[in-house]
């Protein structure tokens, strides 16, 4: 055996994927990486780290290596027949994941749309809770997260919290949304200052503030349609 090959009982146990997966989550490895956990073992001569960057390489990235069936997969050296059905099970899972996902999500055409998303959660709220949706190019929904938790008659959130939220989830756009623990939805100056912030940094990052909406007992108040935006 080629004395230069690297295999996986020789890479130090941090660097392995697996292991780096439950540390630092599936995010934080690469597309070899995730596929060779796929693979789950390599070769006589190669590490699943190494076949999976040659899989990768031979099949012309990761888009192509999708389009594959099991046939043109065993055609690659190293790939036999139950190495290539893992890949395509992993890729028919995302495959399925992404089409339930993109029919899940739901679309914003108005203010009482994204209203409607967390009416029932905030309007009981004895705190004032910071929620912002954010939305991909169709304005549907990818994500909501609330983003503070404030005392009872104060919610504090700084644009930076909002919009490295939004660039985490690669957003187009977004919508916050705050209740009022008083029941009563009318903007307070600090609302109307709060919108402005968010919609000058917006602006600057190139990300879209769509609305703010004040959420209160069974009512809301959508800060674009009183001009605010």
């Amino acid at each position: 055996m080629d004395s230069r090959v690297i295999l996986l009982r020789d890479i130090p146990r941090e660097d392995r994927p697996r292991e780096r997966m439950m540390i630092d989550g599936a995010e934080a490895l690469s597309d070899a990486e995730l596929l060779a956990i796929l693979l789950r073992t390599g070769t006589r001569n190669e590490s699943a780290v190494n076949l999976a960057n040659r899989i990768l390489r031979e099949c012309g990235g990761l888009r192509q290596l999708v389009d594959m069936s099991i046939a043109e997969l065993t055609n690659i050296r190293g790939v036999g027949p139950a190495k290539a059905v893992q890949l395509r099970a992993g890729i028919e899972l995302g495959r399925r994941l992404a089409r339930r996902a993109a029919s899940d999500r739901p679309a914003i055409r108005k203010p009482e749309d994204a209203a409607k998303l967390v009416m029932e959660d905030l309007r009981s709220e004895l705190k004032e809770h910071f929620v912002c949706l954010f939305l991909n190019t169709k304005n549907q929904v990818l994500a909501r997260e609330t983003l503070s938790v404030g005392t009872l008659n104060a919610s504090l959130v700084h644009p930076r919290e909002v919009f490295r939220a939004a660039i985490k989830r690669g957003s187009a756009s977004i919508i916050c949304l705050h209740n009022h623990p008083s029941g009563d939805p009318t903007p307070s100056p600090e609302d109307i200052a709060l919108t402005r912030r968010l919609q000058e940094a917006g602006a600057l990052i190139g990300i879209d503030v769509l609305d703010h909406i004040v959420i209160g007992d069974g009512r809301f108040i959508s800060l674009k349609e009183q001009g605010y935006l």
